[in-house]
């Protein structure tokens, strides 16, 4: 059997750890011929090509800007140019190639006519993982204009995509509810299909190992709040900079923030111009030492603009719970990642607009290490039992032993 997975995440080793890396090899494993595109952003400067990586056949679509870059502008013209992109590529390497499923991940939602295609080319079935819910999102953070002709020309896209979807997979409940309640669609087609990877063990850091903190000016001895991941105004910026302000507060406690994004120059000029106690921001490190800072640290943070009416579940969640790391999370109140983290006892949850609250915890776990290390424990197991991909990749194998057709 064929499956193709598009994407707008750069994949290009299927070896590193991640929820689409995991997913790729799981169904490899398991039989499955896979076909990947995968965008290559300009900035990189090398052309559209297909390479085979460990029996896997990736095809690297070269795209404009799309991830890591300032300007909304920017990336809105190169999300438009992506559905030509990708189309005019996978017709040229893929077009004698039968498919028995087509896979897409959100965003973006500009994959509407490839689907259409490859749909009726092969008479496969299809299927929507969905991640992110363009453009209500957008809506929310003050983005886009709700009923504005870009609005209308987004929210047609996405309700055509969800036509043409033969399933629909949810990261949770809440976002089958949602996704239910905004729109006409027939709810046997829509299931949770959670974020889920393939947990390895982490070997617990010695002191030696540590060392990596040194490298980049993060002192031993103090608690690690760490937040790994794009800064964008999705993660409530506002939030995160009264954060900075107000961590001197934290007994104890380091402030840590690894990432970039469209919001990483506004954080960064604050930084300068107030000069924060015990806070450090880093726009980019290798992954590998990302990984060894985030076994050293103590607590993964989790932030989310307050304005969202859609349940969103960040993956970096995944991360820390591999790492049995404790939550922190500060997000909108629509969220039921806030009754993921209560059921599996791995942290704590405030509203991000609510800095006391948030501080309290802080305090909370930075003089208590035995809490961070049950809470860690805690997140870990909750990972196995619930997010493992050997799990979730049954719901889409289900679906392939169906048959061809729909």
């Amino acid at each position: 059997m064929n499956v193709l997975f598009l994407t707008l995440s750069n994949i290009e080793n299927i070896e590193e750890g991640g929820i689409y890396t995991d997913l790729i090899r799981e169904l490899r494993d398991n039989g499955i011929t896979v076909y990947v595109a995968s965008p290559r952003e300009r900035r990189y400067g090398e052309p559209t090509e297909l390479i085979n990586n460990d029996s896997v056949n990736i095809l690297k679509v070269k795209t404009g800007n799309i991830t890591k870059t300032k300007s909304y502008i920017e990336k809105g013209i190169s999300t438009v140019m992506i559905e030509y992109q990708f189309l005019r590529a996978i017709k040229k390497y893929f077009g004698d190639i039968k498919f028995d499923l087509v896979m897409y991940s959100t965003p973006p939602i500009s994959f509407v006519r490839i689907i259409k295609y490859l749909k009726d080319k092969n008479h496969c079935k299809t299927y929507l993982i969905l991640k992110d819910i363009f453009p209500q999102n957008a809506v929310d953070i003050g983005v886009l204009k709700e009923h504005g002709l870009i609005w209308r020309y987004f929210r047609r896209k996405e309700t055509n995509l969800y036509k043409v979807s033969d399933y629909i997979g949810c990261m949770s409940y809440g976002n089958v509810e949602y996704i239910k309640n905004n729109n006409k669609l027939d709810g046997k087609q829509i299931e949770i299909f959670p974020n889920a990877i393939k947990p390895v063990r982490i070997q617990e850091p010695s002191i030696k190992n540590c060392d990596i903190l040194i490298k980049y000016g993060i002192p031993k001895g103090k608690v690690i709040f760490i937040y790994g991941g794009n800064l964008g105004k999705p993660q409530g910026i506002s939030f995160i900079l009264s954060v900075i302000d107000n961590f001197y507060r934290v007994d104890n406690g380091f402030l840590l923030i690894v990432g970039s994004g469209t919001e990483y120059y506004n954080i960064n000029k604050h930084i300068n111009e107030t000069d924060p106690k015990n806070v450090k921001l880093i726009e980019w490190m290798p992954k590998n030492e990302y990984n060894e800072i985030l076994k050293c640290s103590d607590v993964g943070l989790i932030f989310l603009d307050h304005r969202f009416t859609i349940p969103n579940i960040p993956s970096r969640l995944l991360s820390y719970y591999e790492y049995s790391k404790p939550i922190l999370a500060a997000t909108d109140p629509n969220t039921d990642l806030k009754e993921i983290i209560a059921e599996s006892q791995s942290g704590f949850w405030c509203e991000s607009d609510d800095i006391e609250k948030f501080i309290e915890y802080a305090n909370k776990m930075s003089n208590n290490q035995k809490m961070i290390q049950q809470l860690g424990e805690n997140g870990r197991r909750y990972l196995e039992e619930n997010f493992n991909i050997e799990k979730t990749i049954k719901i889409l194998i289900n679906h392939l032993m169906e048959g061809n057709n729909v």
